[in-house]
């Protein structure tokens, strides 16, 4: 049996992805290369994103804290502390609105 504490992890993430050159910090909770399943922690500082890039797999976005743009093309999904978004099956980006943390969970594809 594994538990953390997202509330904790949280709290952490922020404070570092504060400091960070990049404006963020992820920390893997679940899984990795040798599982389907992988969550992932990931923090970001107000008015960072995470680049566009191709969906790995089946994918959601739960918004832990602060607020999140969910951007694919044209359309855009904007999400609020316990919003859950479904990653489109397309390239995307993740814009921080404020600083925020979100839980995102990704089952790859064979």
């Amino acid at each position: 049996m594994q538990k953390e504490s997202l509330t904790a992890l949280v709290r952490h993430h922020l404070e570092t992805a504060s400091t960070a050159s990049s404006g963020r910090s992820a920390h893997t909770i679940y899984g990795g290369h040798e599982h389907v399943l992988r969550q992932t922690l990931i923090a970001l500082r107000a008015g960072t994103r995470l680049d566009e890039h191709e969906n790995p797999g089946e994918a959601t976005v739960q918004v832990l804290h602060g607020r999140v743009t969910l951007v694919a093309g044209e359309s855009r999904w904007n999400g609020s502390p316990g919003d859950l978004m479904v990653v489109p099956d397309s390239r995307h980006a993740l814009e921080s609105v404020e600083d925020a943390a979100v839980l995102l969970t990704v089952a790859k594809r064979p």
